[in-house]
């Protein structure tokens, strides 16, 4: 059983991983085998008020019995594994780091990090340790996006895809990075990494960014700000088209056997090239939206 530790529990996953992993509090189509929550690190929260924050606290503490320490050091003493689940990205470079650095399998929640510059350094220091690095939004992992790629024999090779998200924005994770990325780990998870230049539109209620893959194909994402609060797709393959809703009723028992899975095999679910990509395009739609929707072209990794 891998002993997990969590880093900062300012966000409801702090709770809702746990039950999934302890088997606590929820039904058991929910639960994941395979590793246990057993200790939890946090720190003031810069975007979560602080009263919600102590419920989360006290919810791990008491309902889940998940003993809380004083110091990343301590944490570290006490698991084989970490999720680093701090709402705010800018921090989550200085979070991984030293579990990066002891050689431990780390998953940072959404966002990775809030600009490449981050992203790159986490990346760097986990392939100088050896340290497993995930990252992802429980979004790629639906089930309905997962039944593109279960139909690929018989659908096709994906020509293109349209997803759509809430995308409040937060001025510690600024642009899509706070909740749009959700839409944008959707958009990569059906079209794969590749993304050459994207352009932005933007406003005040929402947001549409468009992406052009290196092999011709193109992709959009839709932030939302005004109206229904969903998240779903539109897909175009070689021998049908599907647009559907998401069902987030299984997100995160989806997304957690992946993180599970890295744990005890040390194998990343996906390559860091195209979490490293994901940050491109938000940091570049940023600033298409800043200059009034010009191209920006993305690096290559």
């Amino acid at each position: 059983m891998v002993r997990v530790g969590i880093v900062d529990t300012d966000t409801s996953h702090a709770v809702e991983f746990t039950k999934r992993l302890n088997h606590i509090g929820i039904a058991e189509e929910q639960w994941v085998e395979g590793a246990k929550v057993v200790a939890a690190w946090t720190s003031p929260s810069a975007i979560t008020p602080e009263e919600r924050h102590r419920e989360y606290n006290r919810i791990l503490q008491e309902d889940l019995g998940i003993k809380f320490v004083n110091s990343l050091d301590e944490l570290r003493s006490l698991v084989d594994a970490v999720m680093v689940l701090s709402q705010d990205g800018s921090v989550h470079l200085e979070r991984a780091k030293p579990f990066l650095e002891a050689g431990m399998p780390v998953f940072v929640d959404k966002p990775f990090a809030c600009s490449l510059h981050d992203a790159l350094l986490m990346a760097e220091i986990a392939e100088r340790h050896n340290a497993p690095l995930f990252s992802s939004s429980s979004l790629r992992y639906a089930l309905e996006v997962q039944k593109v790629h279960e139909q690929k024999s018989e659908w096709g090779k994906v020509i293109g895809a349209d997803a759509f998200s809430p995308a409040p924005t937060h001025q510690r994770n600024p642009g899509l990075f706070h909740y749009g990325i959700h839409g944008v780990e959707t958009l990569f998870a059906l079209m794969g990494k590749g993304c050459r230049r994207v352009r932005c539109v933007y406003q005040d209620d929402g947001e549409v960014v468009v992406g052009e893959w290196e092999d011709g194909r193109i992709g959009t994402m839709r932030g939302i700000r005004k109206g229904a609060h969903a998240y779903g797709f539109s897909v175009v393959c070689e021998k049908q088209a599907w647009a559907t809703t998401i069902d987030i009723r299984y997100i995160y028992r989806e997304l957690l056997k992946r993180v599970v899975e890295m744990f005890q095999t040390r194998k990343q679910p996906i390559e860091i090239s195209e979490t490293l990509q994901i940050i491109a395009f938000i940091e570049g739609a940023k600033q298409s939206a800043e200059q009034h929707g010009v191209p920006v072209d993305l690096p290559v990794f």
